[in-house]
């Protein structure tokens, strides 16, 4: 029964606790990194449209290959892959860092750094979510991914409040030293999970292509992972906007520098707050059979909140529009993440979660790059893009997704 399970007896299951760790351990670094890039860029270069690009090439190159991580995923494991990925970031922004000391960063050089190091990321980013229903029973789906959801929320609020606080105090070169230091530890991490096999690795004679197409062909053909991935994606637009119209916006107000650093660093805390408070009561909501209604409310509230309410009265109503968003965001997450691992094959989830977290992240970049370019010519207008996004989004969400799973077996591959 799921009433027999709590948040507490969810970290006693075998894998759990060194699931989670190495999770926050990694997100608390990406956290870090994309504030601190975006930070990096106006500092360096004092171009907002330069950090909309980089913010774009530290997610899109990976969102392109997420089929190949799938089928990695199942390959290798997913706590195998997920570690490779993990010291595979470690050693790029440890090079970063290091041409950045010898003082040899251009912009080319910086978008191809961020561009290799959002290679692997689908790895980690999918693996998580594979692993979840794999070590947890069904009926306590939705207390893992509440607590997955709130924890990675809580790290919203340690990363960019670290990061903010460490770029304004040590500086950039300092702040990519210490995000190559917990990627390593969240790899180390990991290593009781691969030893003890609970990856799930999947035997095969097919191809790597092979299986990356099958997870691509898969996704289009199940109604509900393809809707979810249209109406989701168009919601991380939203977000993707704010990562550029957020720092811009506090330094208008405080003119640059090492406060205004620390207090973006503290607005993107006081949304991960908001977000994991919002994903722990959504763990006892039961979103079986009712996600749709969460995803479609969700968004049409977050999109009051970032417009009109965003930019209405400067840094107090950004606050207030960033509470609002994070709160619902962590209901949304929960959602997402629940309808996706139940209308899911389990023999699929490797290849299938990959691509699909991929396809709904791919807003993400995208609002980055949008927001880079609008908010040079109007601060209102980026919050009133963002607040579009997630229009569409519930409208997608409304329209697209079936009310059941059982109206995604006419469209699945037999």
């Amino acid at each position: 029964m799921a009433d027999a399970y709590t948040y507490r007896t969810l970290l006693r299951l075998p894998g759990m606790r060194h699931l989670l760790l190495a999770a926050c351990l990694s997100r608390l670094a990406s956290g870090m990194f994309t504030l601190v890039v975006v930070l990096y860029v106006l500092d360096r270069f004092d171009s907002p449209a330069l950090a909309g690009w980089v913010a774009f090439a530290a997610v899109a190159p990976g969102l392109v290959i997420s089929p190949l991580a799938g089928a990695l995923l199942d390959r290798l494991g997913a706590a195998t892959a997920m570690a490779i990925d993990m010291a595979a970031s470690a050693a790029i922004l440890l090079f970063l860092a290091a041409t950045d000391i010898a003082g040899a960063v251009t912009a080319a050089l910086l978008l191809t750094f961020v561009a290799l190091y959002s290679l692997t990321r689908p790895l980690t980013t999918a693996g998580i979510r594979v692993l979840i229903p794999r070590l947890v029973p069904t009926e306590a789906l939705d207390l893992a991914n509440a607590l997955d959801t709130s924890s990675y929320a809580l790290i919203n609020v340690a990363g960019p409040a670290a990061a903010g606080l460490l770029f304004a105090l040590a500086g950039p070169q300092a702040s990519l030293l210490a995000i190559v230091a917990f990627y390593a530890a969240a790899a180390l991490g990991l290593v009781p999970l691969v030893r003890l096999a609970l990856a799930g690795r999947r035997a095969t004679s097919s191809s790597l292509i092979a299986d990356s197409v099958d997870g691509v062909i898969h996704l289009l053909r199940h109604r509900s992972l393809r809707s979810l991935a249209v109406a989701y994606a168009l919601y991380q637009v939203s977000w993707g906007v704010l990562v550029v119209a957020v720092p811009v916006v506090v330094i208008g107000q405080l003119g640059s520098g090492a406060r205004a650093d620390a207090v973006t660093g503290a607005l993107w805390a006081a949304a991960g707050v908001a977000g994991g408070a919002g994903a722990l009561c959504a763990g006892h909501l039961r979103t079986d059979s009712r996600e749709k209604a969460i995803l479609v409310l969700g968004m049409l509230v977050s999109a009051f909140a970032f417009y009109p309410i965003g930019p209405a009265f400067g840094l107090a109503s950004l606050v207030a529009a960033l509470l609002v968003a994070g709160l619902l965001e962590g209901p949304i997450d929960v959602g997402v993440l629940s309808m996706r691992q139940r209308r899911t094959d389990p023999s699929w989830l490797g290849r299938v979660l990959a691509v699909s977290m991929s396809f709904n992240m791919s807003g993400l970049p995208i609002g980055s790059a949008i927001g880079g370019m609008v908010v040079t010519v109007s601060v209102p207008l980026a919050f009133a893009v963002a607040a579009a996004a997630s229009v569409l989004g519930a409208a997608a969400a409304w329209w697209l997704i079936p009310d059941s799973a059982g109206r995604d077996e006419s469209d699945s591959p037999r």
